[in-house]
């Protein structure tokens, strides 16, 4: 099933369970192995579903960040690493959005919708490996950046790179495949194994002036491209839970069909046994209570998403803290879910022919690029002394 501007009805979740289906058939495997999931990132083009945020006058399907968010979190059930490359594409548009023209932002994002283009990242200001110059004539780019998520297979990259003429870091859109870029296949963390987010090598890239995106140093007042922030941890947010959903559903269908009652229970089905009802009552409480703060926090950043140029810092903050509250309850419940999952299904289900261990490590490796002290401690800022959490336009 797939996309099409020309249809007078679509159902993006529809396609989204569909694409669903289809990659949940190999992601036990896929984890094992690691690597770019070319075949799985060409159904995702196939789906249409990289044009879902893209407005309708520029042949996109103009749906707004809760129907993005949303897939996300279905995919984020069967596949980690593919919900998470989904989701980083659709950071990587908007970040055009947020920092470039109308001019750039329309003529990228109908390139985008005309060629199914999949956008990878090599963003990360926070690592200043990656250096741009100018020679008089041209701008250049020299060096390395790590935790390039989704550049591997990818169309257009979204660039960040230490500029010594400019207090922010330069930032701009090129071809994947441009001349200079060497993308390695380096990446070797224990989960989100086929984010691709290795390194990326830079030797003497070409910029051309079209390609930076500089219209928010314009505007230093404008606190809309600092919604990027929310942004990145809205999508790691669904993904989180997503997984920890997926991971739930799948521990209670072992439980059904496959777990055994522990020999003193006094009951013949494990499902009967009311130490492992009791597990799963307090876990899906926990996982209603997520589900019920991350909604929150998807209206109230649609709401600021919204506001645009006119967003104030006490909506931008309150946005931040409705997030926050929301990544350290997902953040707990999901590393408590798929650890857990392995009491209520029992020995058996630590086989590797299921892969249940795949949902704690992707979690677990998701929580650690973020920690959530961090976040309490601005939460606590906020609740008890009303300071806003400070503002970091790059994320």
């Amino acid at each position: 099933m797939n996309l099409s501007p020309k249809d007078a009805k679509h159902d993006y979740l529809d396609i989204a369970l569909d694409l669903a289906r289809k990659l949940e058939k190999t992601a036990i495997d896929r984890d094992k192995q690691g690597g770019t999931a070319k075949k799985e990132r060409d159904l995702i083009r196939e789906s249409g579903l990289l044009s879902l945020i893209i407005p309708k006058a520029l042949g996109g399907y103009g749906e707004n960040w809760k129907a993005v968010c949303q897939i996300i979190r279905e995919l984020a059930k069967v596949d980690g690493s593919m919900a998470h490359l989904l989701g980083y594409h659709f950071l990587c548009l908007a970040s055009v959005h947020l920092y470039g023209t109308k001019q750039q932002k329309d003529q990228l994002y109908k390139e985008t919708v005309e060629h199914r283009q999949f956008w990878g990242n090599a963003f990360n200001p926070r690592d200043e490996g990656l250096a741009v110059t100018n020679d008089g004539t041209n701008w250049r780019l020299n060096g390395k950046k790590t935790f390039c998520s989704g550049a591997n297979d990818s169309d257009r990259l979204l660039i960040s790179a230490k500029s010594p003429n400019r207090k922010r870091p330069f930032i701009a859109v090129i071809p994947s495949k441009r001349t200079g870029i060497v993308i390695h296949d380096d990446w070797d963390s224990f989960g989100q194994r086929q984010t691709d987010s290795g390194s990326v090598i830079f030797h003497n890239v070409l910029i051309e002036e079209k390609e930076m995106l500089l219209f928010y140093e314009q505007f230093p007042d404008n606190l809309f491209p600092t919604l990027r922030t929310h942004i990145a941890q809205l999508i790691i947010l669904h993904v989180l839970l997503g997984i920890a959903e997926g991971a739930f559903e799948k521990a209670k269908d072992y439980t059904k069909t496959k777990s055994r009652p522990w020999l003193t229970s006094g009951v013949e089905k494990a499902v009967d046994d009311p130490f492992t009802v009791y597990q799963y009552g307090d876990l899906f409480v926990k996982l209603q209570a997520s589900n019920a703060l991350t909604q929150k926090a998807v209206d109230v950043f649609q709401q600021a998403w919204d506001k645009k140029s006119k967003l104030t810092i006490e909506e931008r903050g309150e946005c931040g803290i409705h997030i926050a509250i929301a990544k350290v309850t997902v953040s707990k419940t999901a590393l408590e879910v798929t650890n857990r999952m392995f009491e209520v299904m029992g020995a058996r289900a630590t086989s590797g022919q299921y892969g249940y261990d795949r949902f704690w490590r992707n979690i677990r490796t998701h929580t650690l690029h973020d920690p959530i002290d961090y976040k309490i401690r601005d939460i606590g800022n906020w609740a008890l002394n009303d300071h806003l959490p400070p503002i970091t336009p790059y994320s």
